[in-house]
């Protein structure tokens, strides 16, 4: 399995919990969660000490905490695009596994030369808009995040936020990044109380309540002109049109 272990995933020090929401979409239609939020979380380097790692470790606290069921996917062994035929690697299947199951997914990058880095590129790129009818990406939701080792940019998260659109998500206003990130984590890994980390607390809870607003009605706002016009021209083979198969899977997720 590459999912990784959550370390203390209960432990939440920066957090004051006088003014944390147990369940921040209470009062929403749903907002009782029938059942937890499924919430793939992606990081963008390969460092021992990665901070795009440790802001998603603190981003899985918090989905856990907000009631939800974080899996966080581990790229170390993951193949470039294309690198392997047919993209028929364990490590490839794994990551499109996640996406499947997920409803909603946080993204982070450390900015690389005003850019995400090729880490995060390539789980994305291998990520297909259409997998055999399914549709890994399509009506999640999105949070997107970025550390960076000098000053505060947003380069990182602006194309997180173009490859969502891309990959047909619903990508949530909020957004976090984290400037001089080295400065922002203790010895153990853990980030300290600041501004920076009450953003991430916004980023997560914000994503918690998008998600379940836009969950039960997946079906309804991906349906598309085109692909019905398309299932409608060839009535014969309605029962094997790609976008019947992938609303007919999310209807039974």
């Amino acid at each position: 399995m590459r999912v990784r272990e959550l370390p203390a995933p209960d432990f939440l020090p920066a957090l004051d919990r006088r003014y944390a929401l147990p369940r921040p979409a209470l009062g929403l239609p749903h907002g009782g969660m029938d059942h937890p939020l499924r919430i793939l979380l992606l990081y963008g380097s390969l460092r021992q000490r990665s901070y795009s790692r440790l802001v998603v470790e603190e981003a899985a606290r918090l989905v856990r905490y907000f009631g939800g069921e974080p899996r966080i996917f581990d790229p170390s062994d993951l193949p470039l695009p294309d690198q392997v035929k047919s993209d028929d690697h364990p490590a490839v299947h794994e990551l499109r596994q996640l996406a499947m199951w997920s409803e909603g997914q946080i993204w982070c990058s450390p900015e690389r030369h005003g850019q995400i880095t090729s880490v995060m590129k390539a789980q994305i790129d291998h990520l297909p808009l259409n997998m055999g009818g399914l549709r890994p990406t399509q009506g999640r939701t999105l949070a997107v995040m970025q550390v960076c080792g000098g000053s505060q940019s947003f380069n990182a998260v602006n194309t997180l936020r173009l490859l969502g659109r891309w990959m047909r998500m619903f990508t949530i206003p909020n957004q976090s990044s984290v400037p001089k990130a080295f400065q922002e984590f203790d010895a153990a890994g853990r980030m300290r109380p600041s501004s920076y980390y009450e953003r991430i607390v916004d980023v997560v809870e914000e994503l918690v309540r998008f998600t379940v607003l836009v969950r039960p009605h997946v079906e309804v706002l991906t349906d598309r002109y085109s692909e019905r016009k398309e299932a409608a021209g060839n009535p014969r083979d309605v029962a094997s049109d790609l976008s019947a198969i992938a609303i007919a899977h999310q209807r039974r997720a």
